[in-house]
């Protein structure tokens, strides 16, 4: 029987492996269709074949790679329609955030947060793409929290994880960053005012350009999203 103390190095080293991936997935360094072989991974991160392989089924059941019919692994293609029906579950799930932040007596202190982030001057935005992907996530994960129902807040996050991959896409372009403090911002001031109606289109049509903008994903735009975020990071 394993010590505890190896079962712990083992899955923290799985950890390390599973992290690693999924960052070079989310910076594109591995590319939709790209094949994968355990022992070049096992290889390339220092680490024996077991942690990869464990790492690569947590990625699976994450979705973001797939096993071959012949044996091995690639990078999950991406799955347009699928992500189509993850972008209505958003809107249906963070317009009833809306609706039940307007039926509350007073405005919750979340809200108080999220306005000290967007609601700035243009020399206080933020421009790295990364940290403008992070702060977009919160500010809806923020949305959705604020309406107090902890399982509708689970299944958000779920949603969010699922097509994060490709969401990030969107702060790899200026205008996009800039559209997104502008379209934020008035989601905030209209909600502030009590205007339910109107939050709820604005927010539908936010999230329907970032659903339009998926639309657009080629390869080349794959490449372009990884050279920017490679000189992003030095």
């Amino acid at each position: 029987m394993p010590r505890r103390g190896a079962e712990t190095g083992h899955r923290s080293l799985a950890d390390r492996v599973h992290d690693q991936l999924k960052g070079e997935l989310f910076d594109f360094q591995l590319m939709p269709g790209d094949r994968l072989s355990e022992n070049d991974l096992a290889a390339r991160v220092g680490a024996s074949r077991t942690p990869v392989r464990e790492a690569l089924f947590r990625l699976q059941r994450e979705g973001y790679v797939e096993t071959l019919s012949k044996g091995g692994w690639q990078v999950r293609p991406f799955d347009f329609d699928y992500f189509e029906e993850l972008y209505d579950v958003r809107i249906v799930l963070e317009n009833a955030a809306v609706r039940r932040i307007g039926e509350m007596d007073s405005a919750p202190a979340t809200l108080d947060a999220l306005r000290q982030t967007w609601l700035v001057s243009d020399s206080e935005r933020e421009t790295d793409a990364t940290t403008v992907w992070q702060l977009d996530e919160a500010f809806h994960a923020g949305l959705v929290a604020a309406a107090g129902n902890a399982e509708m807040a689970r299944i958000h996050q779920d949603v969010t994880e699922r097509i994060r991959i490709v969401r990030r896409l969107d702060f790899t372009q200026p205008e996009r960053v800039t559209a997104t403090y502008d379209e934020h911002a008035e989601i905030l001031d209209t909600l502030a005012r009590r205007r339910i109606g109107q939050t709820q289109r604005l927010l539908k049509s936010h999230i329907e350009t970032s659903r339009t903008e998926v639309r657009k994903i080629t390869l080349h735009r794959l490449y372009e999203a990884r050279a920017t975020l490679a000189r992003a990071s030095g």
